[in-house]
């Protein structure tokens, strides 16, 4: 682990997160503005409608990012305070990063960006992969780290999500492989670089505690509920948005059931793990992500929320493990089960159910004239456009593929940037410490174990 760089100002992150917000103010100064009103009444109407029609569940998503996911890190003891205010901390930062990258790239017009509502709401998917990939490093790192993590990973992602989706057109409109797995496989990238081959010793404050699994489980309770308002909120309206509000509500449902099941069946007394409760009954609403709005039946829904929570369980139980004694992988969270092996298992989903609705509409065409003539492929193949079922089953491996590979290799590379001894990753004995980077006080009003000598000269020599 690399040793703190002496000479360097312990108000690193207040400095840093300055010129970065001050930057920001003198960039939206010069260039950013809202989009032009509509000076038609129709048109008026009309966006008051999208607006309405977004705005319900955008709010769904703040309330997952902010709340949600921020009491399901804080399964970590004495890591709570720290877990809710990185969390909350990254995902403003990397939505005002990604909000000028994209901008840029995207919305840049005659020198001016125009700012509506749907572009902070993709900025905020950029951010959602920061938020998810720095659960592999949860507790063991700098805030001044987490930000370099966020500084490097939203432009990579951009980047793959424009080869994905608009290079490679594949089909995914809830994020299963574009969001969850690339930031699954870009935190684990970040790991492996950090960490190396070096074997972490188990540190006494890494285990949870009654008390800590019930606020980590309430925040599951609350990522369940508005779930599937992060699944439908870029869907078409209608029919496309109904199906994957319903298809989620199905898949995550039937996780949460499962996982007890597989849960109660792997533990030798039939008791349950939080963990596995925690994760597994999320893990349907990662899978059913990229097939949410496909014409699918209700019991294939099922079928993938049931399976994703089973590979889950069965991830963290042996695979974790696996990882941990082979390649010396660190995965605090356990993303790469909840958001790799459910996101690889929903991409597979994705490809059958294009090459199955393709067999449905060929069989049908048997029975039924075609309206604009043509033969029975034709049919079955129009709606994937001119590459057919097959080639649109190929693209979304090909996806799966450049999400994973894009993701490990700049992973690894951030990884190697956050081991700068500058950036003051704080030593062994005091990670997974709300006391490294906070005021914390016991009851008698008497400074917490941060603040003994030793412990509080270091945090003034590596606090960022």
């Amino acid at each position: 682990m690399a040793a703190p760089c002496p000479a360097r100002p312990r108000r690193l992150l207040p400095l840093s997160l300055g010129l970065f917000q001050g930057a920001l103010l003198l960039f939206f100064a010069l260039f950013v503005t809202y989009g032009e009103p509509s000076a038609r009444t129709e048109d008026a109407n009309l966006v008051a409608n999208q607006l309405y029609g977004i705005f319900p569940l955008f709010q769904d998503i703040q309330v997952m990012l902010v709340v949600g996911l921020g009491l399901l890190l804080t399964f970590l003891p004495s890591y709570g305070l720290s877990a809710i205010t990185h969390n909350f901390l990254l995902l403003n930062f990397s939505t005002q990063w990604a909000l000028v990258l994209q901008g840029l790239l995207h919305h840049f017009h005659r020198g001016q960006v125009r700012l509506d509502l749907h572009s902070v709401l993709t900025a905020e998917f950029a951010a959602v992969t920061v938020v998810i990939s720095v659960g592999a490093i949860l507790g063991t790192t700098s805030p001044c780290q987490l930000l370099l993590v966020a500084a490097c990973e939203v432009p990579v992602y951009l980047a793959c999500e424009w080869a994905i989706i608009t290079h490679l057109g594949v089909l995914d409109v809830g994020g299963t492989i574009t969001i969850h797995v690339f930031s699954c496989y870009f935190g684990l990238g970040v790991s492996k670089g950090l960490f190396g081959a070096s074997r972490r010793p188990v540190n006494p404050k890494e285990t949870p505690t009654p008390r800590s699994d019930l606020m980590s489980l309430v925040g599951t309770l609350i990522l369940w509920v508005f779930w599937p308002s992060f699944v439908a909120v870029l869907c078409q309206p209608g029919d496309a948005q109904h199906r994957a509000i319903l298809n989620t509500l199905l898949a995550i449902s039937a996780s949460a059931v499962t996982a007890v099941v597989a849960s109660s069946l792997l533990e030798g007394d039939g008791k349950l793990s939080p963990s596995h409760l925690q994760n597994g009954s999320l893990a349907g609403g990662v899978a059913i992500g990229v097939v949410a709005d496909m014409a699918m039946p209700p019991v294939a829904a099922l079928a993938l929320g049931s399976l994703s929570a089973v590979a889950c369980v069965l991830g963290f139980r042996f695979l974790t493990p696996l990882l941990a004694r082979k390649l010396t992988l660190q995965d605090q969270c356990g993303i790469h089960n909840l958001h790799g092996l459910p996101g690889i298992l929903g991409a597979a989903a994705s490809a059958v159910a294009i090459l199955a609705a393709s067999a449905d509409a060929s069989a049908s065409r048997f029975s039924q004239a075609s309206p604009a003539g043509g033969n029975a492929s034709e049919a079955a193949g129009g709606q994937w456009g001119d590459r057919g079922a097959g080639g649109q089953a190929l693209c979304q491996v090909a996806g799966l593929a450049v999400a994973i590979g894009g993701s490990l290799v700049s992973g690894l590379l951030a990884g190697a940037l956050l081991r700068l001894p500058c950036l003051a990753q704080p030593p062994e004995r005091l990670c997974f410490d709300d006391s490294l980077y906070f005021k914390i006080q016991d009851a008698a009003g008497s400074p917490g174990p941060g603040s003994t000598d030793e412990e509080g000269a270091l945090a003034l020599k590596e606090r960022v």
